[in-house]
């Protein structure tokens, strides 16, 4: 029987953006950990990305945050796009070049 090797849900880069959105909004640990049902170890260590919370999890802390989970989801997107994007690959096909994205 193969096993599958079980993806991260988030990098722990990723992870490191609950924290700092937290500094942003001037909420201490204790209290994000309170109002999403959390110990503030088990908030702790997922800020540090030696936890990996299900996305279950992620949505209640965001919600502590008031953050849509959306908007999380789309700020490490765009942090992605611009620190690691890479160059299109150009194929050449004769006389034309296609340039293919990734």
């Amino acid at each position: 029987m193969r096993r599958y090797r079980r993806r991260r849900l988030l990098s722990a880069e990723s992870l490191y953006r609950l924290r700092a959105l937290r500094h942003d909004r001037g909420r201490t640990l204790g209290d994000v950990a309170r109002r999403a049902g959390v110990s503030p170890q088990y908030l702790s260590e997922i800020e540090r990305g030696l936890k990996e919370p299900s996305i279950e999890m992620i949505a209640a802390i965001t919600g502590a945050l008031e953050v849509a989970l959306i908007d999380l989801t789309l700020d490490i997107a765009e942090r992605l796009l611009t620190t690691s994007a890479p160059a299109p690959a150009r194929v050449s096909t004769g006389r034309t070049a296609l340039a293919l994205a990734a």
